[in-house]
């Protein structure tokens, strides 16, 4: 998948413009990076392509301790990179992290690379990234009432 694609995923599941998908893409990528151990986030990083993957680099600091974010602090960081409410930025993480499950080519979020990112999370982040990979949520559909007579 590329970048393009990936972007697009998070924008069709946020319903928010491009900039902002891509500003919600790098938050996620940021705290995810820094919530997996340096070698996990450089398996990782070989999966992303081009400008995430740089970005993802940029996020390198030697030594670096892993940082034991959990779902309330890293739906707080996506709110605040991504100027969205925190409703919008829970929901922009599901998106996120089905679009890096598609990504990773595994369509439950246990396959594979995705298992092995799912398996450094957090109960709280667990139950979320095994959330995303589940279908869409259908919005229901708004019913009209026929004029009356």
């Amino acid at each position: 998948m590329d970048e393009n694609k990936f972007l697009r995923e998070i924008e069709n599941r946020t319903n928010l413009p491009r900039d902002k998908a891509f500003n919600i893409a790098i938050a996620v990528l940021q705290e995810l990076h820094d919530r997996l151990s340096p070698k996990e986030a450089d398996d990782l990083a070989a999966q992303l392509p081009g400008d995430l993957k740089a970005r993802w680099h940029a996020f390198d600091i030697p030594d670096r301790e892993v940082s034991r974010t959990h779902r309330k602090d890293f739906v707080r960081h996506i709110a605040e990179v991504a100027e969205i409410d925190e409703l919008e930025a829970g929901r922009a993480l599901l998106a996120t992290f089905k679009a890096l499950q598609m990504m990773l080519a595994s369509p439950t979020g246990s396959e594979g690379e995705a298992w092995d990112v799912f398996s450094q999370l957090p109960k709280d982040l667990k139950r979320l990234w095994i959330q995303a990979a589940g279908p869409i949520p259908k919005k229901p559909a708004r019913t009209t009432r026929a004029p009356a007579r």
